[in-house]
């Protein structure tokens, strides 16, 4: 039987040594499981380049859990964090400000447009009760890749602190903390990490993170005090997802394996490369301009009269192969990823499918 590949932002599709890792049990206070969670926060700090400056923190959970305990923990309960939206994630980050009671301005691109780093400029001239900026690295609404780079000078040259949502392209989109200054990076253990989801990762600033005792709004997303919990004892506060992180484990190994990040976008890109000129020669247009689109997920306008997403959809899953429904507000598309462990063997793969149900959709009712 062929594999099912989840051509999607997450869950994706992963390798036979890093499912294989999940058939192992571990105890959650044995020295063995602890050694592994020093193992995870050292390797995913150095990801981004911050083991010198910045610990990783675990928590079980998804992306958003991750989320929100950096917003929780690290936004003073008076301060105001600016959230720059430009698709339903940095909505998400604004929504959780609001839900947990801290105070939040949110400027709004269109769905299909960057953030501009000179209207973040002049706002942070303009509003001097914002501590605290959030950004998403790359916008999975679309796909659409921000300037955080740009973005990060401005917040560090106005004195503020940046929360850097990366979770759809930590482990292979460059972030080098090293060269931007970021109080957080919140990532997950699936995505371009090839893991399976149950871990949600924040690589915060050290020396931010230990001025927060007391400041979350939640007990078990308290990032403060799960960091003091590591340093103390290597331990987990509450029960950990002890499989998962075995299985992260796994799946760093085979990203070290692959020559790191560098080599994993590499990867990425020949699968976007391959995609989206196949969809192209198919009919099919994407909705960003390729100078905007990062080699994450494409968004596909649905090219109109005659194609029903769900039959379309449907035909795919039956071939297993799924994809995901559109998340533009403005106009009917869908997504195809290219991360996970895929390359362009499945990328044809999948592009011989799409060529026969696009076919099929296009035969007038009633034809053999």
């Amino acid at each position: 039987m062929l594999r099912t590949l989840l051509l999607t932002p997450g869950p994706l599709t992963t390798t036979d040594a890093t499912r294989a890792a999940l058939g192992h049990d571990w105890g959650s206070r044995d020295p063995a499981f602890v050694a592994l969670t020093s193992r995870l926060r050292s390797r995913l700090a150095a990801i981004a380049h911050g083991e010198d400056t910045h610990d990783a923190v675990l928590l079980a959970g998804s992306g958003t859990f991750a989320v929100e305990a950096a917003i929780g923990t690290l936004v003073p309960r008076d301060g105001r964090l600016l959230v720059l939206a430009n698709g339903a994630y940095g909505e998400r980050m604004a929504a959780i400000a609001g839900q947990i009671g801290r105070a939040c301005s949110v400027e709004r691109w269109a769905e299909t447009a960057p953030v501009d780093p000179g209207r973040v400029r002049a706002i942070l001239r303009e509003d001097a009760s914002i501590t605290d900026v959030a950004v998403v690295q790359c916008e999975t609404t679309t796909g659409l890749l921000n300037p955080v780079e740009a973005v990060a000078g401005i917040v560090a040259e106005a004195g503020r602190r940046l929360l850097v949502d990366a979770m759809s392209g930590f482990g292979a989109l460059p972030l080098d903390l090293r060269q931007i200054r970021a109080s957080a990076v919140m990532a997950s253990s699936n995505k371009c990490l090839e893991g399976v989801p149950g871990i949600g990762v924040v690589v915060a600033e050290r020396s931010h993170l230990a001025a927060c005792a007391g400041q979350s709004h939640s007990l078990s997303l308290d990032l403060h005090a799960q960091w003091r919990g590591f340093v103390a004892n290597g331990q987990w506060r509450y029960t950990p997802p002890v499989q998962v992180a075995a299985a992260l484990e796994a799946a760093l190994d085979q990203l070290d394996a692959e020559g790191g990040p560098q080599a994993r976008l590499a990867r990425y890109r020949n699968n976007h490369a391959m995609l989206t000129a196949g969809m192209a020669r198919l009919g099919y247009r994407t909705t960003l301009p390729a100078a905007l689109q990062a080699p994450i997920i494409v968004t596909f306008d649905e090219p109109g009269a005659g194609f029903d997403f769900t039959r379309f959809y449907d035909a795919l899953q039956a071939e297993g192969i799924v994809i995901y429904p559109g998340k533009l507000t403005q106009a009917p598309s869908f997504r195809i990823g290219c991360i996970g462990a895929i390359d362009g063997h499945d990328i044809a793969r999948a592009l011989d499918c799409i060529a026969r149900i696009t076919a099929q959709q296009a035969e007038p009712v009633g034809t053999n």
